[in-house]
């Protein structure tokens, strides 16, 4: 909360030292153009929002498809439940991956920095022979490793992919309730019109004598 009262004051104080110079002509024009920049930065931030939303409803449409499609296919269900299965294993793999890469570098960077800080050079020397020799016996795991989850996310890019088409085809197969529901709603358009002309009927004709009672 401080910092935020600071804040503002320090931007108070630039603005009325860059202010207070101005004629009342120049002051309009600035408060004009702070007043149109404003408006700019909150119609950005409106149609980034709007993507957004329209973003997560196409997304939210296309899971609910596949959440019907997976109760309504078996043979699909078990597919793409393996997948989930796989996918989420490659994904904490990389994670593990990358989080063990980060901590052996920040070691050795540790190690090598507090072993610099020794005032005893023989010290120094032996511990930072003894640095690079397990750097060096590292730098070769990683690189195997590294290969291998290469590899893996190659792979896996390919799977995505195909995992990617199979959703679409088999959330296209939802249209045939889409489209039964839809001919459902058109074969009720005819009898819901029906009531709705008698009622604009009886409502006129309510209406035409209350009128006339109003009259007399």
């Amino acid at each position: 909360m401080f910092k935020k009262s600071l804040a503002l004051l320090l931007v108070l104080f630039v603005m009325s030292s860059c202010w207070k110079d101005k004629s009342p002509e120049d002051l309009i024009r600035l408060k004009d153009k702070f007043k149109s920049q404003v408006s700019t930065f909150e119609s950005k931030k409106e149609v980034a929002n709007k993507n957004v939303t329209k973003g997560l409803t196409s997304l939210g449409a296309l899971k609910a498809a596949l959440e019907d499609a997976k109760n309504e296919d078996r043979e699909f269900a078990k597919v793409y439940g393996d997948w989930e299965k796989v996918n989420k294993r490659v994904n904490n793999l990389n994670k593990e991956y990358e989080d063990l890469k980060t901590k052996a570098a920040n070691l050795f960077t540790a190690m090598e920095t507090q072993t610099n800080s020794l005032s005893d050079q023989k010290s120094r020397t032996t511990l930072l022979k003894a640095i690079n020799k397990a750097k060096t016996k590292y730098n070769g795991t990683l690189a195997n490793t590294a290969d291998a989850i290469g590899k893996l996310r190659l792979l896996h890019n390919d799977a995505v992919e195909v995992v990617k088409a199979l959703e679409v085809a088999a959330a296209l197969n939802s249209f045939d309730s889409i489209n039964g529901q839809m001919k459902s709603i058109e074969d009720r358009v005819d009898g819901i019109m029906q009531e709705l002309n008698v009622a604009v009927v009886e409502s006129k004709k309510l209406y035409e004598k209350k009128i006339t009672e109003l009259g007399e």
